[in-house]
């Protein structure tokens, strides 16, 4: 989550119930962001213990997938409307409807005023699409002219749902900004987003491509294949220690400090392009990947800015390395190249970047893009000692080098494990600390580094549909019913009549009867006990 953050606490394995408040004391951003930690991870295991890996209501069970034929190579999957939870996390594909706009000046408010060509023939304005589709989901952003991002041409294949979760901050959301502040302040609070996207994955890739597999085959296969790819790959460890360089500078810290630098630091280490240690690369940020330069315009590789940065702390100098980004590049988990800021026009709030943004990045204001700032360098400008790696960059990247300590400024090192596999997005996060001269990493009894999977991205997925044909298309979701159900009828009355008419079809009367002293206490009901049975049984259904 690229966000101003101090520190990440929540630790589910401690058991942490609840965050409690003292009197008198600082407030910090990792506490309040704990509770909301600790809250959603119970309610989501809760979800999940219920519910099983994934699973919708019953009658609002959303994300049923229909074919749609088209000329072959641009079919398109319906996707119906509804609520799916995939490890507890719940998933909406209710498509919004827009609200109906106050009538221009002199025209009657109808209901059916739209623009020209909006019509749906007889004067009235088109309805708007009631579900959504694997072309304009709304965090899909599919494009037709890449082949990649087709449906196979080739029958059968399986539709699934991806699910994870990131952060949304001012920058790619103005909404999120309170204007009252004015705009030399900060933004405040960012916001969580659960991003859902509907995929197809050829048969080949679960060993399916042969033969006509039923339902819970394929529900088999793709668990195995899921997974596989949510298992993170990759581990690293973090440690400070004294740079080789650190007593030939200006002692602006404690002399026997491993971390020298002068402010306290969330290190960002996010893996930029996947794939093997050999192709994999990094890139990191001390601000935890949080500084963002809005863009108001891009003509070739100069860009308009909306702001230049509050401080010489959150700018952007020449020799600065940044990434072009918006909502669609966010979304597709894509890596292109960082770019170089070659030139800064200050009084125009324009850089000149070392290349033109990759194509379909940055084009549409719709998207939001921005500049996302990291400070690895080509240079050793902002680095000391050890921390210089000149003309090791790699499409604006570190390389990855697994098997030792690789530096990165003021002491702050990390170790790649040898044998990973890297996902682009994958990242881990390292607190500098100047009041301990140290990072917060976890450490074995003889102090030295334990090594961590990657604190996110955490991918979940659920399997959909099997796409066997057209209009043939297995439904491979689960719906669970609701727990509650009708209490049956208990009261005295209620008993007293089922047990006479029990007792008039055995021909006696007079058995059982409440008003016959003599006869035995009435008992339970057949009824009664048949309809508590069938409630339970519904109940743990």
């Amino acid at each position: 989550m690229h966000a101003d953050l101090s520190r990440l606490t929540h630790r589910p394995e401690r058991h942490y119930s609840a965050v409690v408040a003292q009197q008198g004391r600082v407030q910090l951003d990792a506490d309040a962001n704990e509770q909301t930690a600790i809250q959603l991870f119970q309610a989501r295991t809760l979800a999940a213990d219920l519910i099983g890996p994934h699973g919708g209501p019953r009658g609002a069970t959303g994300f049923r997938i229909a074919l749609r034929g088209g000329s072959r190579e641009l079919d398109d999957l319906v996707i119906g409307g509804g609520r799916y939870y995939v490890d507890g996390i719940l998933c909406d594909a209710t498509r919004p409807q827009p609200g109906v706009p106050v009538p221009a000046h002199g025209t009657a408010d109808t209901g059916k005023e739209g623009k020209e060509g909006q019509d749906g023939g007889d004067g009235e304005p088109a309805a708007p699409p009631a579900t959504w589709t694997y072309w304009d989901q709304p965090d899909g952003f599919r494009d037709p002219e890449r082949p990649g991002d087709r449906l196979p041409t080739a029958f059968p294949y399986l539709v699934y749902l991806k699910v994870w979760e990131r952060l949304v901050t001012a920058a790619e959301d103005p909404a999120l900004r309170e204007v009252a502040l004015g705009s030399a302040l900060p933004d405040t609070a960012a916001r969580a987003k659960v991003v859902w996207q509907v995929l197809p994955l050829p048969a080949a890739a679960l060993g399916l491509d042969s033969g006509d597999p039923t339902v819970d085959e394929v529900r088999a296969a793709f668990a195995r294949w899921a997974e596989q790819a949510a298992a993170p790959g990759s581990r690293l460890a973090a440690r400070s220690e004294h740079p080789g360089a650190a007593d030939d500078e200006p002692c602006l810290v404690a002399p026997d400090a491993r971390y020298r630098g002068p402010e306290n630091q969330l290190y960002r280490v996010e893996v930029h392009d996947g794939g093997s240690a050999k192709d994999a690369t990094f890139k990191w940020s001390r601000e935890n990947g949080s500084v963002t330069f809005p863009v108001d315009g891009l003509d070739g590789t100069w860009v308009e800015l909306a702001t230049l940065g509050s401080d010489d702390k959150l700018d952007l100098d020449v020799g600065d390395l940044v990434e072009f980004v918006d909502t669609g590049y966010t979304s597709r988990g894509e890596a292109e190249p960082l770019l170089r800021v070659e030139e800064v026009d200050l009084p125009g709030r324009r850089v000149r970047l070392s290349g033109e943004p990759a194509p379909g990045v940055g084009r549409r204001p719709e998207l939001h893009p921005f500049l996302r700032r990291w400070d690895h360098h080509e240079s050793s400008r902002r680095t000391s000692g050890r921390g210089a790696r000149d003309g090791r960059l790699r499409h604006g990247a570190l390389p990855v080098e697994e098997g030792g300590w690789l530096p990165l400024e003021d002491g702050v090192e990390v170790w790649f494990a040898p044998g990973g596999s890297y996902r682009t997005g994958d990242f881990w996060l390292i607190p500098a600390r100047t009041a301990t001269g140290g990072v917060e990493w976890p450490t074995d009894p003889a102090r030295r580094p334990l090594l961590q999977y990657p604190s996110g991205i955490a991918v979940h997925f659920a399997p959909l549909a099997w796409i066997a044909g057209e209009q043939t298309e297995p439904d491979l979701r689960l719906a669970f019913r609701p727990l509650a159900a009708g209490i049956p009828a208990a009261d005295d009355a209620a008993l007293a009549a089922e047990e006479e008419a029990r007792a008039a079809e055995s021909g006696d009367a007079s058995y059982g009867s409440p008003y016959d002293a003599s006869g035995p206490a009435p008992s339970r009901s057949q009824t009664t006990a048949a309809a508590e049975a069938a409630v339970d049984e519904e109940g743990t259904a």
